[in-house]
């Protein structure tokens, strides 16, 4: 396919919230360029109902019995929807070969922290019970554990890695891998992001972020590391499974994911940062304009399944690209 780099960054740009949107019509244009009708690769879709919080099952052709994917999605804490993202957890449902649920949490302003964090606590204890339950039910006579993955971007990363921080070591000791695109990790004060002057990447700014934290939480919140995940506790690490994070090079949450990860080295726990030449924040949703989408659900899923992947497909795609 032929990249469209332009296009890419218009669509994602969507994601950008300004003080200047209306909040509610700042959610209709996210469902309605991010939504469709029919989703990638045969996957089907469910909903079912989790201790009062709406859910996607989406179910790809073949998945493991034991794996789950739960992801939460973006959205600058106040925006983004099941609609809105099912056709991006169906693609990472099939390239992991697992059921994905996708939770409809309470958005802020009008539900603040920690409202969506309190509801996908709901649901990963209820998704958990339900599947070690049938796993202990199966007669097929082998013994399989619950394998659990969790997923999530930008602002749902504060809200899934703040879920990760305070689960106990039965339901902890169930994820197998951690997957973080373009996380926000730190919304204190004394960020250099929002003490240097306009800072901005092709899709967010600095202000926008701060915006959307404002709506999030109060400023007594902002050095929690539920709401701030930078300001993780080392104790607060022991048994926590290894993180995968995948990010654009062009991005101004860049050096606070370096800054995540020497944390967690230093702690003795394993992180992963894939850095994605000349890429803009979450280019995985512009699909049908980079090359380099496929690529990365490609590379998630062989990380999960354990398939042979090498990172030369990337490069010749990119060299291929600067030449034309």
């Amino acid at each position: 396919m032929n990249n469209d780099r332009r296009a890419a960054v218009k669509k994602l740009r969507t994601f950008y919230l300004s003080q200047k949107v209306d909040i509610a019509d700042f959610r209709r244009r996210i469902n309605e360029t991010f939504s469709t009708v029919f989703l990638p690769n045969n996957v089907e879709c469910e909903q079912k109902v989790f201790s009062g919080t709406k859910c996607d099952i989406l179910s790809p052709v073949m998945y493991s019995s034991n794996r789950i994917l739960l992801y939460i999605h973006g959205g600058s804490f106040v925006a983004g929807s099941r609609a809105s993202y099912r056709p991006f957890v169906a693609a990472l449902a099939n390239a992991t070969a697992s059921k994905a649920y996708l939770p409809e949490f309470r958005l802020a302003p009008a539900h603040p922290f920690p409202a969506s964090l309190e509801d996908v606590q709901q649901v990963f204890q209820s998704v958990f019970i339900e599947l070690d339950t049938a796993l202990s039910l199966a007669s097929d006579g082998f013994e399989k554990k619950p394998e659990i993955l969790v997923m999530a971007d930008t602002s749902g990363a504060s809200i899934a890695l703040g879920l990760l921080f305070g689960l106990k070591n039965e339901f902890r000791s169930a994820i197998r891998q951690v997957v973080l695109f373009s996380p926000w990790l730190d919304f204190s004060e004394n960020n250099d992001m929002f003490t240097a002057k306009k800072v901005s990447d092709e899709i967010f700014t600095a202000d926008s972020v701060r915006f959307a934290c404002e709506n999030y939480t109060h400023q007594e919140n902002w050095q929690n590391p539920l709401v701030s995940p930078l300001k993780v506790t080392k104790d607060m690490l022991d048994g926590f499974p290894p993180v995968y994070i995948q990010m654009g090079e062009k991005e101004i949450f860049l050096d606070d994911a370096i800054v995540f990860q020497s944390i967690f080295q230093n702690s003795g726990r394993k992180c992963e940062l894939d850095v994605w030449k000349g890429m803009m924040p979450m280019f995985q949703m512009a699909d049908e304009y980079l090359s380099e989408a496929h690529l990365a659900v490609e590379k998630i899923g062989a990380l999960i399944t354990a398939k042979d992947y090498s990172d030369e497909s990337v490069r010749e795609i990119q060299l291929e690209l600067e030449r034309n």
